[in-house]
């Protein structure tokens, strides 16, 4: 019993299906819903497999965001992360060389650097994550500029490597491979997150960092390795980019960087509302992707699209500071004061 003879309020069973499944199935009601209106097009094996194509890199981007939101920090140099990192695998295939198998380490090798530069900047120089990432973003940019000149990267008349652009082109069981990477990383993300101490530190660290000092957790150590594998996964998502395009566009990397963002954002108010997860991540994802394709195929003006995303980051920061809110009235008086 809560003081003074109260019980807490619990949430019944209905509002908490809502709570974790809700945007789930909006998801699947938009798939219904572009189905009905877009019979011939949109429900479709053909149209599935553009769809996963397409957005599996915005996926692989958005749970790479989403472990530095676990310990209650931001990367917003995400976008102009894979913006560098896609020109660099271009560049040194095309301009120096390399073998493509190299190339790739070498860019990921590049990306967990920078995201331990992100860490050591937020953790050590106490800077904030938000103008931390930031001004590192825009270092990464003017590399990016500085690698192309302003100009794009164009493979000579014998192209890429054919094992290079099977990175994305290749199928397997049926689907695009790239469908397959955002399942692994997400399932080794849920792993790590939900069924190892790593990822309770991690969770504790977001939820409360000085408990987690008191309680011997080295905030330090992890929130870097968080930032760490944050760039290691921007590196990963760089490389499928240049294996996708085939041509390096400096500007391209930060079309990525709001849907990705607002998908990390998304994915901590379904499956575990008020926690960051990777399964939530997905299904943000899978909304996104569902409702951008619809309207493409219904003939959207270009606008729409920042437009969606705009709206749907505001509604995402809505959620997770509700859920927030819900949680924090849903516990017993003493556990909110910290009392033993």
């Amino acid at each position: 019993m809560a003081a003074g003879g109260r019980a807490p309020r619990r949430r019944s069973a209905p509002g908490r299906l809502v709570g974790a499944y809700g945007l789930l199935a909006l998801a699947v009601l938009l798939f219904a819903v572009f189905s009905l209106v877009l019979p011939q097009t949109f429900p479709t094996l053909a149209n599935l497999r553009v769809v996963l194509s397409t957005n599996a890199i915005t996926a692989i981007l958005a749970l790479g965001a989403m472990v530095p939101i676990v310990t209650g920090k931001f990367d917003l140099s995400i976008g102009y992360g894979i913006g560098l990192w896609h020109v660099v695998t271009l560049s040194l295939i095309v301009s120096a060389g390399w073998p493509w198998p190299l190339a790739c380490l070498g860019v990921l090798a590049g990306g967990a650097l920078a995201g331990a530069v992100n860490g050591l900047l937020v953790e050590f120089a106490r800077i904030d994550s938000f103008i931390a990432t930031l001004g590192t973003g825009s270092v990464l940019y003017a590399i990016t500029g500085w690698v192309t000149g302003g100009a794009r990267i164009v493979p000579g008349p014998g192209g890429l490597p054919g094992g290079f652009t099977n990175l994305t082109d290749a199928t397997a069981l049926g689907l695009p491979v790239p469908a397959l990477y955002v399942t692994a990383l997400t399932a080794a993300l849920w792993v790590i997150l939900e069924r190892l101490p790593l990822g309770r530190y991690l969770y504790v660290i977001g939820s409360n960092p000085r408990a987690a000092e008191l309680a011997g957790i080295r905030t330090r150590r992890h929130v870097c390795a968080a930032f760490t594998a944050s760039g290691l996964v921007t590196g990963f998502a760089g490389v499928l980019l240049a294996a996708q395009n085939q041509i390096g566009n400096p500007s391209v990397g930060l079309d990525y960087l709001l849907p990705a963002f607002t998908a990390a954002l998304l994915g901590s108010s379904v499956i575990r509302p008020g926690r960051p997860n990777p399964l939530g991540t997905v299904v943000a994802v899978a909304i996104l992707a569902v409702g951008l394709s619809g309207l493409g195929q219904l003939g959207a003006e270009f606008w729409v699209t920042p437009l969606f995303n705009g709206l749907t980051l505001l509604v995402a920061v809505g959620l997770v500071g509700f859920s927030a809110r819900r949680r924090l009235r849903a516990r017993p008086p003493a556990e909110s004061r910290g009392a033993p």
